[in-house]
């Protein structure tokens, strides 16, 4: 057994568009922390500040907003490049306003993280780097170049240079661990999402599939009165046309269409029974009989086997979820198969489980610990197994059957039973969160 894909789906993006209104909205808040700042140490302190150059850089980033609002519109989904850009600006203002108020000598220039944050959350991951290098760039130049602090008047803060080295390192050393590691929580949380939305997905088809079946069996009862109408009022025709005559031809179509359309209603009728009522209920070892009937024509021997000694079967609830996630599991073990497939079922008073053994080449050892994550591929490990594309794919099987199962209840264990392999998946669900009531 191995990892099985979700056909059709994407590889998680790295970047999603944000909408410029969010850009926008953190450089107000930049522009609106920058005018108070300064407004409070010119005059709140009485320290000596260069107030034209202070607010026209503040001014620029208010202008900036002004006019990607005008020209774009709130609504507008920036490229990564133009993204990318806006947030270099950001960077770019903020070192020239820290240029102008003692560089790193300043205890706002700290605020050079905020832009490679943002950066790192939502930009790919060649921009991000760009954008750290940017900022570790102008933490240089202005630990050198910069006027002084603003202190009060006739009074000189000085600073020991190793000091304002440091304050360099803490700088750099942020820049760099904000960048690795905000990216890789943002993928992970990429990931999830993308997987969650592929399962709900695949769950919304099946649901599709059964209110189908309803429709179906619907519709055939509703016409099934009008067409015994049609095909009796066809035969007492029959009675009173002329043998040989167009109209009595006419009148035996009329009366061999109708009988095939019974034979299509009849067939509509009974769409639901192969892929079961979601809220009906069944015995357990129905209900995998059930779900492994499609799967036999895989050239594999699929056995379920129930285990008798514990009383009557339970009848389990059928859902949607259960349905799809035993028969994606049954569905990954029959193709990485040698020969056999064994689904067992046991219970007892207080819980019900399935156990899904294969006799194929088994799950990676490195792989097991991690097996139910999304976009976890594999390859089978037997040159004589199954072909790489269904194991090296996007690794989304055992996922949405993991979803969906947990949401049943249930709790999954994998595990190889043999050092040359035998997937072994085990689900066990408390038999309150499962049986008819």
């Amino acid at each position: 057994m191995s990892i099985t894909q979700a056909p059709g789906l994407p590889l998680p993006s790295t970047w999603r568009p944000l909408r410029l209104q969010t850009l926008v909205l953190v450089r107000w808040l930049a522009v609106a922390g920058q005018t108070i700042g300064v407004f409070f140490v010119a005059f709140g302190l009485g320290f000596e500040v260069p107030l034209a150059a202070c607010f026209a850089l503040i001014a620029a980033s208010a202008a900036l907003n002004i006019w990607l609002v005008l020209k774009l519109g709130v609504a507008h989904r920036p490229s990564p490049l133009f993204a990318a850009s806006q947030i270099v600006f950001d960077l770019a203002q903020l070192g020239g306003l820290l240029a102008l108020t003692g560089g790193l000598q300043n205890p706002f220039s700290i605020l050079l993280l905020a832009p490679v944050a943002v950066s790192a959350t939502t930009l790919p991951r060649q921009p991000t780097f760009a954008i750290a290098l940017l900022a570790v760039l102008i933490a240089s130049i202005i630990s050198v170049w910069h006027l002084p602090l603003p202190w009060a008047p006739g009074e000189q803060l000085v600073f020991n240079r190793i000091y304002v080295i440091g304050i360099w390192v803490s700088i750099v050393c942020g820049v760099a661990f904000i960048s690795a590691y905000a990216m890789r929580v943002a993928h992970d949380s990429r990931q999830i999402a993308d997987a969650l939305a592929a399962t709900e997905l695949a769950l919304s088809h099946k649901e599709q599939l059964s209110a189908l079946d309803g429709l179906a069996a619907a519709a055939a009862h509703e016409l099934g009165t009008p067409l015994s109408t049609i095909a009796l009022a066809a035969k007492e025709m029959r009675a009173d046309a002329p043998p040989g005559s167009d109209l009595a031809a006419d009148v035996e179509l009329i009366i061999e269409q109708a009988a095939r359309c019974r034979q299509i209603l009849a067939k509509l009728r009974n769409l639901g029974n192969d892929g079961g009522d979601p809220f009906a209920a069944v015995p357990l070892p129905d209900l995998l009989a059930e779900v492994m009937r499609p799967h036999q024509e895989r050239g594999k021997h699929i056995e379920v086997r129930a285990n008798a000694d514990s009383g009557p079967a339970p009848v389990i609830k059928r859902s949607v979820g259960m349905l799809y996630g035993l028969g994606n599991l049954i569905e990954n073990a029959a193709d990485f198969a040698r020969t056999n497939v064994e689904v067992e079922a046991a219970w007892d008073e207080d819980a019900v489980s399935v156990t899904i053994t294969d006799d194929g080449p088994g799950f990676a050892p490195e792989l097991i610990d991690r097996l139910g994550e999304p976009y976890l591929t594999s390859r089978p490990r037997d040159p004589q197994g199954p072909d790489t594309n269904d194991g090296g794919g996007l690794g989304l099987g055992v996922f949405i059957a993991k979803t969906l199962l947990e949401r049943t209840g249930g709790r999954l264990a994998f595990h190889n039973i043999a050092p040359n392999g035998h997937a072994r998946v085990r689900i066990v669900w408390p038999r309150s969160a499962v049986e008819a009531q």
